[in-house]
């Protein structure tokens, strides 16, 4: 822009230079002139040529110029484009978060749930277990206290055990005799003699009407002791050897009473509602349906 503006100037200094000198000298040859307008004409030619240049120049930088705003244009719309596409992709991340997080809360309530469901079955199942552990314990100890397994306790040497101190029956004695006067020696509270009776005629008289009721006196004496689990097995010497008897339904109950006494509600529950299923119409049931109704 600058040369084409200088160019035009240096021209009009030239001639005016040269009518200077001619006026001033007076004397310039034709000779003289020619030259300085060759001169002055290439000057104008190169002039032309700078000006052309120029305005190639200009319209070269102006459709670079449209070029480079076009792919600037292009790359902010491409940017654009891209970064609206990773907002989109970024929401659907966030949605996808939230929706997994929300179902692992949800799993992780529910096998909370499952697993205090777990934990209170099993404690009810460690307790049954300890029960019926201490059961069998107690029903062992009192086996070998007896030593049920050889026949009953054995005794001392040179030593009479109590059924021979009492001695054995008159042949002549009756089953009879022997169940009134062991119920006697019961109802004085005198329950060794008692039970001591009970057992000869059980052992004398297998087969006698009394015996059954005779086994239910000695767990009934034992009972009268405290000494719960013994009446437990000796109610169960009824239930199991007399099961036509009379007195079945009383040694049940009475053995639902003794599992009470020793705290084993579970096992008193089991037995009593035996009894109002097996003997409905018994006044014994009537009686475990009232103590059902206090647990």
């Amino acid at each position: 822009m600058k040369s084409s503006r200088i160019i035009p100037r240096i021209c009009s200094l030239v001639i005016a230079l040269a009518l200077i000198c001619a006026t001033i000298v007076g004397c310039a040859s034709q000779k003289d002139v020619l030259i300085l307008d060759e001169r002055l004409m290439l000057l104008e030619r190169q002039n032309q040529e700078l000006q052309r240049q120029n305005s190639d120049m200009q319209k070269l930088v102006q459709k670079e110029l449209a070029v480079v705003g076009e792919t600037s244009q292009t790359t902010e719309t491409t940017l654009r484009s891209k970064y609206a596409t990773l907002g989109a992709q970024m929401d659907t991340l966030q949605e996808d978060s939230r929706r997994l997080s929300g179902r692992l809360e949800e799993i992780e309530y529910q096998l909370n749930q499952k697993l205090a469901t777990f934990e209170k079955d099993h404690q009810k199942i460690d307790e049954l277990s300890l029960q019926s552990a201490k059961l069998e314990k107690r029903l062992m100890e009192i086996e070998q206290y007896l030593n049920l397994g050889s026949g009953g306790p054995k005794p001392t040497a040179g030593v009479p055990s109590k059924s021979d101190a009492a001695g054995s029956p008159d042949k002549s004695t009756t089953d009879d005799q022997l169940y009134n006067e062991a119920k006697q020696a019961y109802d004085k509270g005198s329950l060794d003699k008692a039970r001591q009776g009970f057992q000869q005629l059980i052992k004398t008289f297998p087969k006698s009407a009394n015996a059954d009721n005779a086994q239910f006196w000695i767990g009934e004496s034992y009972y009268r002791e405290k000494w719960y689990e013994k009446a437990i097995l000796e109610y169960q010497t009824v239930i199991e050897k007399y099961p036509n008897g009379n007195k079945v339904p009383a040694a049940m109950l009475k053995q639902g009473l003794s599992f009470l006494a020793l705290g084993d509600r579970s096992n008193a529950r089991l037995i009593l509602k035996e009894l109002e299923k097996k003997y409905p119409n018994s006044n014994e049931a009537k009686v475990a349906a009232t103590k059902l109704t206090e647990f």
